[in-house]
């Protein structure tokens, strides 16, 4: 299935591309000139040099930016058919330990802009509703009204993740084909008007406008200019949705349609900057002004779909990103739900609620678009940044010389460090929240990480083939009650004969658990969506089961059932002895009763480690224990679970040096005599 995804495209697959994968990128016109507009200070404040140059800037910028660097070379990035700086990361990691940080770096950057993306777009959208006379005529400039529908939008939109992106694709891609054909065709009626504006396609507009003294913001007109590309890291994220060829083929429709629309919009500012009625506009919007009034409404209520749709984009980028933190063990098991056809159609109903909260907050805090314009846009230029950073290992590992590769990263690492410089302007008007944000998600992974590097130096796995003999040994003690008749233990890795000296020390030293079999358990998620299989090693014996279970990543991993079937085929092929019960309400019971152990690793006061080592070991074992059981993630809600605690050492043991007080052979006399 997955390599169907990404080696056939069909016209399914471009709408469904449209619905997914442009959502962000594709309302970009709703507030990219508005933003410009209200940080030059007003359309007064405009001219047709400024406008035309800085339609330039957003012609570049994404030609540059969105085609060249994303469309063009970091699809060909794709692991197994995904996309995005993790399984960027995974396809360079070989080439050095450190470039674990920027994938971090670069991953909480992009889960802090999926909190204001959603805020920002359908806030703009709604603030549309002004321009409807009956609307305007009843709430003025109430913001109040707008909090309150924007608030409801996300409410559903966050609900509806459930369902799925495919259920979201079909419906929503026909509806941004439209979308992008109607804001194309609006732009080109006004663009007809003057198609002087063409002009914009020379880049010496672009860089002369940044030094002009028209444009009162110098280089830092660039931050406003960005937002025009924000979407293309997660045009990137989504790869694994839809497949590459079908965002190449559809790229191009989309990219026309935005410039026109752009274009469109700089003919009014053009014939409009001078208008004194206009001028008096509160909060103008370019993108609605060039809206005929008879298509008002229709405009805002698409305008408001499609600001759903964004946010679905990066909504699902955030679900695969997460997703592929935890695969590369940068964060904690989180429940993960496949209510598509394909592993790129996930949901993860934690991550769901933390975004929608999270966004929610945003839009009671900041309340109209353009305080949130001021904060968005930072997070996503530092992703960028680290993507670059990680496509100069990626080419050359793909076989490019590295001058060659040095020289591609290199020309975009100087642009986005440019529009990094610009957008760090926005930092204390509300960007330091999407960096507050960021951050607290770099603290989870640079937890986990480091504390995964710690407890790798002290992991010490055993060879299962040499405790053989004491297995047995204890297996036949009748000196010792019997336990269970079948103890299993899920094991996260095996290796050969290879297993978690915790295991065995559950077993051997904790209590000793005298059972008939000893199972050792070990599941395996496969790119399959289906898949049901297992593989058995015995060990020569009759009393321990390795098993490896392999299943899709739609398949309920109910541990507890596989077990079952696989215990009966044993015995049905005399590998394994039959289990008679004595007492049992089914007549003839030939399978004995089974108890899981589950490891649970507590930090041993009897460790020396370092001051952060130890802070940080803490703080991994405290978000362990508050995320994701392991009942729940192996279906083992209504079997018998047993949680054991085993002291996790690392690093040297304390030595102690405790003397012994020797009493006196004689006593001395007592004197209260």
């Amino acid at each position: 299935m997955k390599k169907d995804v990404r080696q056939k495209y069909t016209a399914a697959g471009l709408l469904i591309a449209m619905g997914v994968v442009y959502g962000d990128i594709g309302t970009s016109p709703l507030y990219v000139m508005k933003a410009i507009v209200a940080g030059n200070g007003g359309l007064a404040q405009m001219d047709p040099d400024f406008v035309i140059g800085t339609v330039s800037l957003i012609f570049w910028t994404l030609t540059l930016l969105t085609t060249i660097k994303y469309v063009t070379i970091a699809l060909n990035a794709d692991n197994h058919g995904e996309g995005g700086i993790f399984s960027l990361y995974t396809l360079v990691r070989k080439g050095g330990k450190f470039l674990i940080i920027p994938a971090m770096i670069g991953g909480a950057a992009l889960l802090a802009d999926g909190v204001l993306t959603p805020a920002v777009t359908v806030t703009t959208a709604i603030e549309g509703l002004r321009g409807i006379p009956a609307f305007f005529d009843r709430f003025a400039m109430n913001q109040n009204v707008i909090v309150i529908i924007t608030l409801v939008i996300l409410l559903i939109l966050f609900s509806l993740q459930r369902f799925g992106t495919d259920m979201v694709g079909k419906a929503f891609g026909p509806v941004m084909f439209l979308w992008f054909t109607f804001i194309g065709v609006i732009g080109f009626v006004n663009f007809a008007q003057d198609f002087s504006v063409i002009r914009a396609l020379n880049p010496y507009y672009a860089i002369k406008v940044l030094f002009s003294p028209d444009n009162k913001l110098g280089i830092f007109i660039l931050g406003n200019i960005f937002l025009a590309t924000t979407g293309a890291e997660a045009l990137y994220s989504d790869m694994g949705h839809v497949g590459k060829l079908n965002i190449r083929i559809s790229w191009p429709y989309v990219k026309i349609c935005l410039m026109l629309n752009y274009f469109g919009q700089a003919a009014w500012l053009m014939n409009a900057y001078q208008n004194p009625q206009l001028q008096q506009i509160e909060q103008l919007n370019p993108f609605f002004q060039i809206i005929p009034n008879n298509l008002m409404i229709f405009g805002v209520i698409f305008a408001t779909v499609a600001a759903v749709i964004a946010s679905q984009a990066l909504l699902s980028g955030s679900f695969t990103l997460v997703s592929e933190a935890i695969k590369l063990k940068l964060l904690p098991r989180l429940k993960i739900m496949y209510p598509g056809t394909s592993i790129g159609q996930m949901y993860i109903p934690s991550i769901n609620m933390i975004l929608w909260i999270a966004c929610s907050l945003i839009v009671v805090a900041f309340r109209t678009s353009s305080r949130m314009e001021a904060a968005y846009g930072l997070s996503i230029t530092v992703t960028m940044l680290m993507t670059t950073f990680l496509l100069f290992f990626y080419l050359i590992k793909s076989g490019q010389p590295k001058i060659i590769s040095f020289l591609i990263t290199g020309f975009f690492a100087v642009i986005e460090s440019v529009f990094f410089i610009s957008s760090v302007a926005k930092f204390f008007h509300g960007g330091f929240v999407a960096v507050a944000i960021a951050l607290v998600i770099l603290f989870f992974m640079v937890v986990w990480e480091w504390g995964n590097r710690i407890q790798e130096r002290a992991a010490v796995d055993m060879n299962l083939r040499g405790q053989i003999p004491q297995l047995e040994q204890l297996k036949d003690d009748e000196s010792l009650p019997m336990y269970q008749t079948n103890v299993v233990f899920l094991v996260p890795k095996m290796d050969g004969d290879y297993i978690g000296r915790q295991f065995l020390y559950s077993i051997l030293d904790k209590r000793p658990k005298r059972a008939k079999v000893y199972w050792f358990v070990n599941v395996v998620v496969t790119d399959e969506p289906y898949t049901q299989e297992f593989e058995i090693d015995m060990m020569d014996t009759d009393f321990i089961v390795k098993v490896k279970l392999f299943l899709g990543f739609r398949v309920k991993q109910e541990v507890n059932v596989y077990l079952h079937q696989i215990i009966h085929d044993l015995m049905k092929y005399h590998r394994l002895p039959k289990q008679p019960q004595t007492y049992s309400i089914t007549p003839g019971r030939e399978v004995g009763d089974f108890q899981f152990v589950v490891i649970k690793e507590s930090l041993s006061s009897n460790t020396v480690l370092s001051k952060w080592d130890r802070q940080v070991m803490q703080a991994k074992l405290f978000i362990k224990e508050h995320t994701m059981q392991p009942e729940n993630w192996f279906g083992l809600e209504y079997s018998d679970v047993l949680y054991e605690t085993v002291p996790l050492t690392i690093g040297r043991v304390k030595k102690t040096k405790l003397k012994e007080r020797r009493k006196d052979e004689k006593k001395r006399p007592s004197s209260d005599h």
